[in-house]
């Protein structure tokens, strides 16, 4: 089989009814950031739930998040970690995360999380000299595009060997794939692509969830 098959109408209903288990909590925050400008941005509730249960499944105590935005990644990773967890989560606009904190706060999970206003490559390269090399267990990457490959390199530095670093967006629509689409972004995006088949370092897979979700295993 060459193709994904489509998922719309009837089969959305029903992954939704079989698969989807949505806390109401977070239900609200689509809802409400459904009606802000660059809604798009949002991770959809299925992948919000596949991260989370990758968290879990690892055992997850420390993460980043690379783009916050309002903040639903961000909740389904820190309600994987424990008590004790930690969420370092970057990004650039003090106003969507305002909307992130109220919600953090209900979900009783703010103690986890420490959010950093500015560009995340100078928040990475802090972790970085705080000694957090191979420290880290989960890295999520969904931030502007020309600055994927950075991000990459920074997570994967953070990150233990089993720990994983996944990445929203790389599909971008199917622009990818279609060699009219020669804008910055989806450069960027096939570029990165190419080079983690490539690499190495990492054992790879494409989960077909929202807009294409690489996750990649630190060996």
């Amino acid at each position: 089989m060459k193709s994904w098959p489509k998922i719309d109408g009837t089969i959305v209903d029903y992954v939704d009814a079989n698969w989807l288990r949505e806390p109401p909590l977070r239900r609200r925050l689509r809802e409400e950031t459904a009606k802000l400008p660059r809604a798009g941005m949002q991770i959809s509730a299925h992948q919000g739930q596949q991260i989370e249960l990758l968290a879990r499944a690892i055992g997850a105590r420390r993460a980043v998040e690379v783009g916050t935005f309002t903040g639903y990644s961000s909740l389904c990773i820190a309600a994987a970690l424990p008590d004790d967890g930690k969420l370092w989560c970057c990004d650039v606009s003090p106003d969507y995360t305002k909307v992130a904190r109220r919600y953090w706060r209900e979900a009783g999970v703010e103690s986890r999380i420490e959010l950093t206003i500015g560009p995340a490559l100078a928040t990475l390269d802090w972790l970085l000299a705080q000694g957090l090399t191979e420290q880290l267990d989960l890295a999520f990457i969904d931030a502007n595009k020309d600055d994927y490959d950075a991000y990459y390199e920074r997570c994967l530095k953070l990150v233990r060997r089993g720990g994983l670093v996944l990445i929203d967006n790389v599909l971008w629509g199917g622009a990818v794939a279609d060699p009219a689409e020669v804008d910055r972004d989806t450069q960027a995006l096939r570029a990165l692509n190419a080079k983690l088949k490539a690499d190495r370092r990492i054992d790879l897979a494409l989960f077909a969830v929202g807009d294409g979700m690489t996750c990649a295993l630190k060996r």
